[in-house]
């Protein structure tokens, strides 16, 4: 991928996240349980766990979709210039360059750079053929690069992805996980949820592992593979059954 311009500047130091004593209920059922816990500035975080552990709720509690029902997410620092590239993108029903001309509409982008932006955009994703093609029609691989390139041209500070590789090809999955690489290099900080070890291996520079809506390990990537302190993450990493 190539260098494209930049429509807005990164700030030089993006802001802490930090969850105290967070729970979240619904329909009287609590599904994450007083998690506490700090993120630092910079790297690439992996959130793992066996499915309903919480993984995408917590994700959606620290963008602010959703509200706590006990606890606070703060961003000590300021809040900072967020994106979220969900499993399923949610995209408008409009040509791939017109999903990303209106992005940079609603950021206040003069009319006059639009374009311009946008194809570059595509460009560095790979999806220049595609600009004039339904959002909608596109090959999932597509559509989530478009969904990143969208996220792209706000150049977020924090960047939240909910299994953006789940039911991918291969050569998908290298393009999604080249993007991230992308992502990092120009100092976006990388919060992820992921069910494939071997992905969390290469990417993952530190691991919060959830399990029954419960924060049960966060540590750096290389202790959570060589030597996780729960029984539940050890189970995890053997790729052995969690309940």
């Amino acid at each position: 991928m190539t260098d494209m311009s930049m429509a807005m500047d990164i700030q030089e130091a993006p802001a802490r996240l930090k969850l105290d004593a967070v729970s979240f209920e619904h329909r009287g059922q609590t599904l994450l349980e007083d998690v506490s816990l700090t993120l630092s500035t910079s790297g690439k975080t992996l959130i793992m766990g066996p499915n309903g552990a919480g993984k995408s709720l917590l994700m959606r509690l620290a963008h602010g979709l959703l509200q706590p029902s006990r606890g606070q997410v703060q961003w000590p620092a300021g809040q900072p210039r967020q994106a979220m590239v969900f499993q399923r993108p949610v995209l408008l029903r409009r040509s791939a360059l017109a999903n990303l001309t209106y992005t940079l509409k609603i950021n206040a982008v003069p009319r006059a750079k639009r374009r311009a932006l946008a194809h570059e955009a595509l460009e560095h994703f790979g999806l220049a053929a595609v600009a004039k093609r339904p959002a909608r029609v596109l090959s999932g691989g597509e559509q989530q690069r478009l969904a990143l390139a969208r996220a792209w041209l706000i150049n977020p500070e924090v960047l939240f992805l909910d299994e953006p590789t789940a039911a991918l090809d291969p050569a998908a999955i290298k393009a999604v996980e080249d993007a991230i690489a992308d992502f990092h290099r120009r100092g976006t900080r990388i919060v992820m949820t992921s069910h494939d070890l071997h992905q969390a291996r290469r990417l993952a520079d530190e691991v919060i592992f959830l399990c029954n809506g419960r924060l049960v390990e966060h540590s750096k990537a290389e202790t959570f593979f060589s030597a996780a302190r729960s029984a539940e993450a050890r189970a995890f990493v053997k790729g052995e059954l969690v309940w």
